[in-house]
């Protein structure tokens, strides 16, 4: 008897964990502060199956990138390049290189790993990777922007591009990112303030 009363119990107090203090169910064990109810694994797969959609964006860029570089050792001028172009060039077309193997790199992560449930692990090494492939590639772009100017204007031009697309990178890939975070984070904090009654008139 009282066995079956401490079960009872039991089951009791689970019930009162699921409902929220304003009547509704209360979400999931694993879910996150943003208003989404998932478990952990729904939480993984979501985020792999962001990293994968901006995978193919990067990866279609790098492509493009990478048959421009081939394409040029085939032209009749190349053998025109002086010494810095020539190594500027090398240099560029490892990177593109580079940046397709570490663009792959997710890929072959997951297949390997695949049904070792792990997937929170692959998501962590998927996002650090896609960040490196992010970066290789942002060098890519600027040396072939310095490249082009540098062959098609002056030497001076060249470098120009290259301080340029730096400037211009930095402040898309970093400042504007890290600009709209606290943005969010300050309209959160109002929103928060506008709850509470605070900083409203009587």
């Amino acid at each position: 008897m009282n066995a079956r009363h401490a079960d009872s119990s039991h089951a009791d107090s689970r019930h009162a964990d699921s409902i929220a203090s304003d009547g509704q169910p209360a979400p999931r064990r694993g879910a996150l502060d943003d208003g989404r109810d998932e478990t952990p694994n729904e939480r993984s797969d979501r985020n792999w199956n962001d990293i994968l959609q901006e995978l193919r964006v990067a990866l279609n860029g790098t492509q493009l990138i990478g048959g421009f570089l081939l394409a040029v050792a085939f032209q009749p001028r190349f053998e025109e390049l002086d010494g810095y172009q020539l190594t500027l060039y090398l240099i560029l077309v490892t990177l593109a290189g580079l940046a397709t193997v570490v663009g792959l790199a997710p890929v072959t992560l997951h297949r390997t790993l695949f049904r070792r449930r792990v997937k929170d692990r692959i998501v962590r090494t998927g996002n650090r990777l896609l960040i490196a492939h992010l970066i290789v590639v942002a060098l890519l772009v600027i040396g072939v922007t310095g490249l082009i100017f540098d062959w098609s204007v002056s030497r001076a031009a060249g470098i120009i591009a290259l301080v340029v697309g730096v400037i211009v990178l930095v402040a898309l890939w970093v400042v504007l990112p890290r600009f709209d975070m606290v943005k969010d984070d300050q309209d959160e904090a109002h929103e928060a303030a506008a709850r509470n009654g605070v900083g409203t008139s009587p």
